[in-house]
C-alpha cells in the first residue's frame, strides 16, 4: 500500500513560527510520530512525505535518524492542503492503484488503525477514518441562531487516513482544478464525482494537533500508551 502525509502546512493555528510538525512532542518533531506509526504499520510499503521545500533538510534529517525500512519520498507541497495533495498523486508510482492520504498533524494514529484502513481499501473505492460525534450538533445560520438539529446518529467526525483508489482520486482532483472547487479533506472531491465513500472506525485518540492546547494532551496519550505496556505507537 502506498501512503501520502500531507505535512507542508505552517499551522497558524498553533502560533508556530515554522512548520509545526518540526514542533516537538516528548523529545522528537510532530512528524516523527507520524512517521513511526506509518512505518509501523505491516500493510505499507511506500511513503510519500508532501511539503514545502524549505523543511527539506529538516525531514532529510529526521529520516537519517529514524531509519524507516519503507522508502520515504519527499514531494514539493502547494499552497493549500488540496494542492499539496494533487502533487502528491502526480508524484505516487504508474503501479500504485490504491493510495492512503494521512494528515501529517495527526501524529498519534496507531498502525492498527492505518493497517485496517489499507485492508478496507482492498474492498471499497473510498473510505475514511470516523468516530461517531457524541456532543449535539447545531446549525447556526450568519446571525447566530440555530435553525436545525441534526440527529446525532447520522453524524461522524471525519479524521484519516483515508483512502482511495488511484485513477478515480486523480481525476476528482484534475476536476477540482479545472472548476475551482475547495474542499477540506479528498473524501468530498470523492463524493462530487459520485463514488461511495465508506467508514472505518477511526480511534477517539486520533486528534489532529491543531492547537497549543493539543501538545499536553498528545503527552499525556502517549505516556498513557507507555504505563499500559504498549509501547508508544502500538495499538
Amino acid at each position: 500500500m502506498h501512503i501520502l502525509i500531507p505535512a507542508a502546512g505552517m499551522g497558524k493555528r498553533m502560533g508556530a513560527s515554522h512548520n509545526k510538525l518540526r514542533l516537538q512532542l516528548l523529545g522528537k518533531p510532530l512528524l516523527a510520530w507520524t512517521l513511526e506509526a506509518v512505518a509501523a504499520a505491516e500493510a505499507i510499503e511506500w511513503i510519500g512525505v508532501i511539503g514545502q521545500p524549505e523543511d527539506f533538510p529538516v525531514w532529510e534529517a529526521l529520516l537519517g535518524d529514524l531509519h524507516l525500512p519503507q522508502p520515504v519520498h519527499l514531494i514539493p507541497g502547494g499552497e493549500t492542503r488540496q494542492a499539496s495533495v494533487f502533487n502528491g498523486l502526480q508524484a505516487l508510482p504508474e503501479t500504485a492503484e490504491q493510495v492512503l492520504i494521512h494528515d501529517g498533524a495527526r501524529c498519534l494514529a496507531t498502525p492498527d488503525l492505518i493497517n485496517r484502513c489499507a485492508h478496507a481499501l482492498k474492498t471499497y473505492a473510498g473510505l475514511i477514518a470516523a468516530v461517531p460525534v457524541k456532543d449535539t450538533i447545531k446549525i447556526v445560520n450568519r446571525e447566530g441562531v440555530v435553525v436545525q438539529t441534526p440527529e446525532r446518529d447520522s453524524l461522524w467526525a471525519a479524521q484519516t487516513p483515508q483512502g482511495f483508489r488511484v485513477e478515480p482520486l486523480r481525476i476528482a482532483h484534475e476536476l477540482a482544478v479545472a472548476k475551482g472547487w475547495e474542499v477540506t479533506d479528498d473524501a468530498a472531491l470523492f463524493e462530487r464525482l459520485g463514488y461511495a465513500v465508506h467508514i472505518v472506525l477511526g480511534e477517539e485518540t486520533n486528534l489532529k494537533i491543531t492547537t497549543p492546547s493539543d501538545l499536553p494532551l498528545a503527552e499525556r496519550i502517549l505516556q498513557h500508551r507507555r504505563e499500559q505496556g504498549q509501547g508508544v505507537i502500538a495499538s
